[in-house]
């Protein structure tokens, strides 16, 4: 069997999608002109309206997997889970932030302007600031990974990113300079889009999942609630993915048409970074003599980043159209096939 068979349809050919996507948005930019500016002027408070709905059809299947009764297990594993929580909020927000301005500001200074370097910066910290939620469910089963530490694993790092995330990407964005307009045209770092971000894309998800896992698990059952529920759920997490994604690029579109390489030219720090991290666990993992099925599954939650979550924060605090926005969907474009060869490299070395 091969690693890729563990994912489903939609999973497996991602990447495969979001370039389909690339083309569906830049046709329907093209088509409806300014016309689509209409959507993204819909919003309550910083909020875009119809992306909400969308982040929301993507992040409530992800949470409702989330079982905090498992945090009574933490004992059992102290060792990887202490890996992931250092590598995934201690090492890796920064280091992303690292290579990110190594890349925009200084060996791309020829091909983008300083402007555009804040914003893909600007992009590359939000997926720095937001680890793995959802994913590394199906990396750590193709890993051969122990679903109940991947379970407590996920857990905990939720509990972390309600109190890290917003302090995480303050700090960052002060340490280099990268400022929003606020709603009253004031520049600064906007705290207060990032706690009604976090509220409105993992608080009320988050509690909206666990109480349907307990409410549903009780009435019909564990193996009813995995293997038909949460089957259903996957392909409109998914589609719901896709659609936002096709929003951005009717937005970006003309950008992407003028300066083709720019998602190349993106693509590169984030790639460097996912396999930057991803060794520093593993081997940090193998130094401390975790068993296979603990190393693997820290490793690729420190690898994997909660795109959603990330894209939805670049779209309320600097627009559909913006370089952050754009930043945080190549994140998408190289988050599946880079993520399998970290887990052929995996499975190729068990100890």
């Amino acid at each position: 069997m091969s690693s890729e068979s563990g994912i489903n349809f939609f999973e497996r050919y991602l990447t495969v999608w979001v370039l389909l996507c690339i083309g569906a948005g830049i046709g329907l930019g093209s088509i409806a002109g300014d016309q689509i500016h209409v959507l993204s002027d819909w919003n309550v408070s910083t909020v875009n309206v119809p992306v909400a709905i969308l982040v929301w059809l993507m992040i409530y299947p992800m949470m409702v997997q989330i079982d905090f009764s498992s945090i009574k297990y933490v004992s059992k594993n102290w060792k990887g889970l202490g890996l992931t929580v250092v590598v995934n909020w201690l090492i890796k927000p920064f280091t992303m932030a690292l290579f990110a301005y190594v890349f925009f500001y200084l060996l791309y200074e020829a091909w983008i302007t300083p402007e555009q370097a804040e914003q893909y910066l600007a992009g590359a910290i939000l997926l720095g600031a937001a680890p793995c939620t959802a994913m590394v469910f199906v990396w750590s089963y193709l890993t051969k990974g122990d679903a109940n530490y991947t379970l407590v694993q996920v857990s905990v790092n939720d509990l972390i990113l309600l109190v890290a995330f917003i302090p995480i990407i303050g700090g960052l964005f002060a340490a280099f300079d990268i400022e929003v307009v606020t709603q009253n045209g004031e520049l600064g770092i906007p705290y207060k889009a990032l706690v009604t971000s976090v509220v409105t894309f993992v608080v009320i998800p988050l509690l909206a999942g666990y109480a349907s896992n307990r409410i549903l698990i009780k009435r019909k059952g564990e193996d009813w609630f995995k293997n038909v529920f949460l089957a259903r759920l996957r392909p409109i997490s998914i589609s719901a993915l896709l659609t936002t994604l096709i929003l951005l690029f009717a937005f970006q579109g003309q950008k992407i048409l003028d300066q083709p390489l720019t998602i190349v030219l993106i693509a590169i720090p984030l790639t460097l970074q996912t396999y930057f991290i991803f060794f520093i666990s593993w081997y940090t993992g193998k130094a401390l003599k975790l068993k296979h099925q603990v190393c693997a599954p820290a490793a690729m939650i420190g690898a994997s980043n909660f795109f959603e979550l990330a894209v939805a924060v670049a779209i309320v605090l600097f627009g559909l159209d913006s370089g952050a926005s754009l930043t945080t969907v190549v994140g998408v474009l190289i988050e599946v096939p880079v993520m399998l060869s970290l887990v052929k490299f995996a499975n190729r070395r068990v100890y």
